[in-house]
């Protein structure tokens, strides 16, 4: 028992790393097509908001790209790695996902709209860990 709750315990550690590294990724190639102002510090809250605030909507669909990826891949390593309960596994690494979504939105004050994407993080969390279940059911454990 000890066994499976230690290795889903690290399924869903190596979850959220990888998704966090999917979400770095998308977000420096977003970055590439739309950069930065010059001197950008993004450690400083008070201009990324600027930044924000003077974002074109197409920068957005590289943002919701990230974060909606974060949770998906993350959902899914953390799915395929786990013992038991596949789903279960992937929703925990969406929560996380949509717990830190939720805090950056609120330090950023990102735009009102950009609220819709928040209830997806748990929706592609969820398919991430079905996708793996059903192959499971289908395969056995090593699918």
């Amino acid at each position: 028992m000890l066994k499976v709750v230690l290795r889903n315990t690290l399924a869903v550690l190596v979850g959220l790393i990888v998704g966090g590294l999917v979400n770095w990724a998308f977000l420096l190639l977003n970055n590439m097509v739309f950069p930065l102002p010059e001197g950008t510090d993004m450690n400083d809250p008070a201009q990324m908001k600027e930044v924000i605030a003077s974002m074109p909507g197409a920068a957005w669909i590289g943002v919701f790209a990230a974060h909606l990826g974060q949770a998906f891949v993350g959902g899914w390593v953390a799915a395929k790695l786990g013992v038991s309960r596949p789903v279960l596994l992937a929703m925990i690494v969406g929560v996380l996902s949509l717990a830190g979504g939720i805090l950056n939105a609120i330090m950023l004050e990102t735009p009102s709209w950009t609220w819709i994407e928040m209830p997806l993080y748990l929706l592609v969390a969820w398919y991430a860990g079905r996708l793996v279940e059903k192959g499971r059911e289908a395969g056995g454990a090593s699918s």
